[in-house]
């Protein structure tokens, strides 16, 4: 069967990126790729879950180097959304989970170089991420998600590179559409048995709609050691400083059909608009005891400050409850996790055990104030807010992989999660009463898989587990009444979820993968008002989401990949339930059918992609990305059209002497295609869409000098 007819016959396939997964070139076998995300070191096709790397090639050649959202399209099940808008961080969601996320990311656990990059309320942040030093980036969907605790819907974990060999000093300019540039240098290499990696970026736009400026700084150092024959010690380093993003909010209906690079005039009167910086340290050392045992421990802090202006009219700010319209925030972040690693052969089965105790803690400081001052709009105005949060959790998990025989394989495992909640309130004035509480989430969390293989090249699996996800402290920051304090009434949804699915390699075909999934929840929080930048949330009944990924990549020539990726959800509300249509709410004033779908999510997506990268020379690629409408509430009232969009890059490598050069240009929505690249959920003055850029060009070029 040739390639094409395989494709033709399967329809799209699966996973990976087109480095990452490709085994076969014309029968030779490549070199072994192995993913930790499972905390057992072993080969995708050898673990019984969804889970996909993307290499360092596919991360950089021919991008930007800016957002995540770039190298993720050719990963099934996963949905990544630049949304234009560097106030807000990207959007991703997994088969479902994180799609209603109006700011960070959540639903999602993420992690950099093993720091979590979710706090332990459940809520992540990834633009301090450089995506030019990362080596590779691990996404790891389904039951086996749930051993990373709370609000794991999916994994997505990103590793920097590590210096090795004499030093590379290296410098990148790119630059393209809407005053996009970003300058990097990097310097990597290992000397006297200490590896380092240091790597520095600037990034600006004038942004494709109007107030959507933005700069971004990032700083990060890693470096790595050998203590010993036994014992390796890395420390990292990160710094991400945004000196101010504009925001330009959703746009309406009518305002996206008129003019989708236009703002809402709120946002201009309000000069809304956020300001980060993030500074994190990290040391994570690990050793060999013995033949057999081994430890890990990685210790991090950091802190995190916002300043957010919203869109929230003077009216309402008058109330002496009401919590302002400007966010001052303040976060310290730090935690620990110790695991020990047991390597065995009973009965000459290979055996792993995994045994770890994660502690996570984050204190954060957030005041609101009024974002008038008489009437000048968009200034810090009268304090309104004043108060402490503090979350922490403390987990405790156990795993195990085991060979039961020559053709079975059995992945287990165990996490009991403990999250608390405390608030403290300083802003005790008038009819501003106390609102000091606290709160507690605690689940157990157990998964179980169990792999069949047929041959060498095509393996069967199954697994089951159960999850959970607290209310972030965002989501409970405000009740719906309006009146400050902490919305204790939100609980924890909870979740259980079962896949089936198939490797298969075949010789001239490539790599295939198909899983069918299906997850159900109790309780999923919902968004009950969103105006003007501002969320409240509730418990709904109960969620279904049901779907299927296929996945295919292959190496068609020596220097020819070929990839594609499909997913079909069905993500569904089961229970009715109330909701308020506008805010304040003193009390739900409009029902959302049984049936509905869940806003954020898509019925299906589509990626192909067809690269030619020789290590030298001309390199070409293209792609193909399809979306299909995506509801924006949860009455469906309103949905995102579908799209088809097209990418296309030419780039060439040249080397001479200890000199690599490269260089490349691309372009992306081929067509010049109308659509909105995300959406905000609920938003409640119908500010919906976010508009994705037209025809857009980028060009860019490096170099990088061997000592």
């Amino acid at each position: 069967m040739t390639p094409k007819l395989a494709i033709a016959a399967a329809g799209v396939l699966l996973p990976g990126s087109l480095l990452a997964q490709t085994p076969v070139v014309s029968g030779v076998s490549l070199p072994r790729v192995v993913v930790t995300a499972t905390r057992v070191e072993a080969t995708p096709f050898d673990v019984p879950a969804s889970i996909d790397r993307i290499g360092s090639d596919t991360i950089g050649d021919g991008r930007l180097q800016v957002n995540i959202s770039e190298s993720l399209g050719g990963v099934p099940g996963l949905l990544a959304r630049d949304r234009q808008n560097y106030a807000q961080d990207v959007q991703i969601s997994v088969r479902g989970f994180g799609a209603r996320s109006t700011f960070g990311i959540r639903g999602v656990r993420l992690y950099v170089d093993g720091i979590p990059a979710t706090l332990p309320d459940g809520q992540g942040q990834i633009s301090h991420v450089d995506l030019g030093s990362a080596e590779r980036i691990e996404v790891l969907r389904g039951p086996f998600s749930a051993l990373y605790g709370n609000s794991s819907g999916g994994v997505v974990q990103v590793f920097t590179e590590e210096g090795v060999g004499p030093p590379v000093a290296s410098f990148s300019l790119a630059g393209g559409s809407d005053g996009a540039l970003r300058v990097a240098t990097k310097l990597a290499g290992a000397n006297g048995g200490l590896g380092y990696v240091v790597d520095l970026s600037r990034f600006r736009t004038d942004g494709y709609r109007e107030h959507s400026a933005a700069q971004r700084d990032i700083g990060n150092v890693k470096l790595t050691t050998r203590t010993d024959e036994s014992g390796k010690l890395t420390l990292i380093a990160n710094s991400m400083g945004l000196p101010q993003a504009q925001d330009p909010l959703g746009l309406s209906r009518a305002q996206f059909d008129a003019d989708p690079r236009g703002v809402d005039p709120s946002a201009l009167a309000f000069n809304t608009r956020k300001t980060v910086n993030q500074t994190q340290l990290g040391a994570l050392y690990e050793r060999n005891l013995n033949a057999a045992n081994a430890l890990r421990l990685l210790v991090y802090g950091g802190h995190r400050g916002t300043e957010q202006f919203q869109a929230i009219p003077t009216g309402p700010q008058n109330n002496p409850l009401h919590p302002g319209g400007m966010i001052a925030l303040a976060r310290d972040y730090s935690g620990t996790d110790l695991r020990w690693t047991l390597k065995a052969s009973p009965g000459e089965r290979p055996l792993t055990v995994v045994a770890g105790l994660a502690y996570d803690a984050l204190k954060e400081h957030r005041q609101g104030y009024q974002n008038f001052i008489g009437t000048t709009l968009g200034v810090q105005g009268a304090l309104r807010r004043d108060e402490d949060n503090d979350v922490s959790n403390v987990d405790q998990y156990l795993q195990l992989s085991w060979q039961l025989a020559p053709q079975w394989k059995l992945d287990a495992g165990v996490r009991h999660s403990s999250v608390r909640f405390r608030s403290t309130d300083h802003y005790v004035v008038g009819a501003n009463g106390d609102d000091s509480g606290r709160t507690e989430f605690a689940a157990t969390l157990p998964v179980l898989a169990l792999m069949y293989s047929l041959s060498g090249k095509l393996h069967l699996y199954a697994a089951a587990g159960r999850g959970f996800e607290t209310p972030t402290l965002n989501e409970l920051a405000y009740r719906p009444d309006g009146t400050p304090g902490l919305n204790f009434a939100l609980r924890a949804a909870r979740s259980e979820n079962v896949e089936a699915g198939m490797k298969a390699r075949m010789d001239g075909v490539g790599e295939l993968t198909a899983a069918l999934f299906q997850t159900r929840t109790r309780h999923e929080i919902v968004t009950q008002t969103n105006t003007g930048g501002r969320s409240t949330f509730q418990n709904a009944g109960a969620t279904r989401r049901a779907g299927l990924e296929l996945a295919w990549s292959a190496q068609l020539r020596e220097n020819l990949r070929a990839q594609a990726a499909a997913t079909w959800l069905n993500a569904r509300y089961r229970d009715a339930f109330a909701t308020c249509a506008s805010t304040p709410c003193a009390a739900p004033n409009q029902t959302i059918p049984a049936g509905n779908r869940i806003p954020g999510t898509a019925r299906s997506s589509l990626f192909a992609g067809l690269a030619w990268a020789p290590s030298v020379g001309w390199r070409a690629g293209v792609e193909i990305r399809a979306l299909s409408r995506v509801p924006v509430n949860d009455a469906n009232s309103d949905a995102a059209a579908g799209y088809a969009v097209g990418g296309a890059s030419l780039g060439y490598v040249m080397r001479q002497g200890p000199w690599e050069l490269r260089g490349f240009g691309r372009v992306d929505n081929v067509f010049g295609r109308k659509f909105a690249g995300s959406v905000i959920v609920n938003e409640g003055n119908a500010r919906y869409f976010e508009p994705a850029p037209g025809r857009t060009w980028l060009a860019g070029l490096s170099a990088a000098l061997s000592f």
